[in-house]
């Protein structure tokens, strides 16, 4: 009877670990658009070394290659741009730094 308790208590335990909510389930709703901004600008990067390895590859000819990477740098300095305004006006960013 006591592993039959202890087996029930060990599965009850676990429901509750798992489904048991967050005290503050709207953590992610608290970005500001410089957290938007550095996210936007790491997935720009790494699409800019996806470009880069696909064309070395030989994937990309030349002509969409440069038109692509023209492009992606634009992107990116819009978005450095913003990001250089808004933290010159003092908006910080709410993610720890990694």
């Amino acid at each position: 009877m006591g592993l039959i308790a202890a087996i029930f208590a060990l599965i009850l335990g676990s429901f509750a670990y798992i489904f048991w909510p967050e005290r503050n389930p709207f953590v992610q709703a608290d970005k500001t658009r410089v957290d938007y901004l550095s996210e936007r600008k790491e997935a720009i990067y790494e699409n800019l070394r996806d470009l880069n390895f696909e064309f070395q590859a030989g994937k990309y000819p030349e002509a969409d290659y440069n038109e692509q990477r023209k492009s992606l740098e634009a992107e990116a300095a819009q978005v450095i741009a913003e990001m250089e305004a808004l933290i010159a006006r003092g908006m910080k960013s709410t993610r720890a730094r990694t």
